[in-house]
């Protein structure tokens, strides 16, 4: 089956190399707008938007990969085979992802309020319930405080009702998907692989994925300078225009790296722009690159423990087994790893069930049985697992009839009470 292709737009110049832009999660190619008109002079700029963004299908992307392929086939059939890239938060995770499995296709790359690990996996996968129960509008109230400094919300209330617009329309199950995405986001470990010059902008403000974020971007990637951006949050390309213009144009101007393999992009390099004098650029020294692994290598087999682990993690959290472990003592390490290694590495780890539908057995088994101890992790977990309140109540009313009124009602005390705390919507 063909890979999935990108809702796409052209502006600049057909000749000129083509540089690939991403917005982050939320928006859409319009974030970068302000930049087009300098950027369209010297490049021919290729704008994407994720799925379910702006109008785009709403065909949700189970990982940043799958993003980064989608993007890959989406150049290929129109010929692109090298490129410039530069990308805002989970775009800029897209980069880094080409960068690591397609080297040889991107020539140079900017990465903008980008992160080698965005938060924790249970925040992204919270963020996915709230959606899940009460739709995109909590993510749109709060997107202004997250994306833009004070001063800046306060002044322009006409660009903060546009972010806002941008959420309201985005297709839900794709913004979900992306939460999940995001979640199981992680390079830390190969960040020494990334071998073409890059720009990591952060905006000085942004509480997202701030500075410290970027400068461990920055101490990993070995070819790569910061750009700290005054008085900008995370989205410091509409709120700082000028200034991230002028670093970029810097940036691709003087850092294309070009190469036989770009037979069918023309080698022409702009001259270099003004760089922006307020806004510091930090270069960074170079740190040895870790062993190159194959472009294309496939996953390697996992142990029973190490598939156990990460199965228990994606489903009860991060914050749970991290309690689990730290209460883990020489009497109790090998009860946890026959746990960790058949009921996860094993029995959920199965594909003869979905996860939705392993959740709805287990919380049944739970009531039948009588063994509600374990009922408030595994309600959480059905919420991750892609159950909504709804269904849970549907699943406890069975369990009334066939465990018996006083089981199922101890189990909706407890399972009340986890949904309130999971599904409330930031203040």
């Amino acid at each position: 089956m063909a890979t999935e292709t990108l809702q796409y737009r052209f502006d600049g110049p057909e000749d000129a190399p083509v540089l690939v832009i991403g917005p982050s999660l939320g928006t859409t190619w319009h974030m970068w707008d302000r930049q087009i008109p300098e950027l369209a002079q010297h490049w021919r700029v290729f704008r994407y938007d994720l799925p379910g963004h702006g109008g785009a299908p709403a065909r949700p992307a189970s990982s940043v990969a799958e993003l980064a392929d989608r993007l890959i086939a989406t150049l290929d059939g129109l010929g692109v085979q090298r490129f410039g890239y530069l990308g805002c938060s989970i775009a800029g995770a897209v980069g880094t992802d080409l960068a690591l499995r397609h080297p040889h296709r991107v020539a140079s790359l900017a990465l903008v309020a980008s992160s080698p690990r965005f938060g924790t996996a249970d925040e992204f996968r919270q963020r996915g319930v709230i959606v899940r129960t009460n739709g995109l509008e909590p993510m749109a109230r709060t997107a202004p405080e997250r994306w833009f400094t004070p001063g800046f919300a306060a002044s322009q209330p006409a660009i903060v009702e546009w972010a806002v617009q941008m959420v309201r329309t985005t297709d839900p199950g794709c913004y979900i998907a992306a939460c999940e995405a995001l979640a199981a986001f992680d390079i830390r470990d190969h960040l020494g692989r990334i071998g073409v010059p890059t720009l990591v902008l952060v905006g000085a403000e942004d509480q997202v994925t701030g500075p410290a974020e970027a400068r461990t971007l920055v101490a990993g990637i070995p070819d790569a300078r910061l750009a700290l951006v005054p008085a900008a949050s995370h989205l410091a390309p509409v709120e700082q225009p000028a200034a991230v213009s002028d670093l970029l144009l810097t940036h691709f101007s003087t850092a294309w790296q070009d190469a036989p393999t770009t037979a069918s992009v023309p080698s022409l390099v702009p001259g270099p722009a003004t760089p922006a004098p307020l806004v510091p650029v930090a270069p960074v020294a170079e740190i040895a690159p870790a062993t190159d692994a194959p472009e294309a290598a496939g996953p390697q087999p996992d142990s029973r423990h190490e598939r156990g682990t990460r199965m228990r993690r994606e489903v009860l959290g991060d914050a749970h087994v991290d309690a689990v472990t730290a209460a883990t003592d020489a009497f109790t390490e090998d009860f946890q790893e026959l746990v960790t290694r058949y009921e996860w590495g094993e029995a959920w780890s199965r594909d003869g069930l979905d996860r939705r539908t392993r959740s709805c057995v287990t919380l049944t088994a739970l009531v039948a049985s009588g063994h509600l101890e374990g009922l408030a992790a595994h309600t959480r977990a059905a919420l991750r697992n892609g159950l909504t309140p709804a269904e849970i109540k549907e699943v406890l009313l069975q369990t009334a009839v066939y465990c018996g009124i006083p089981a199922a009602g101890a189990a909706f005390a407890i399972a009340q009470s986890v949904i309130q705390e999971e599904t409330t919507p930031p203040a």
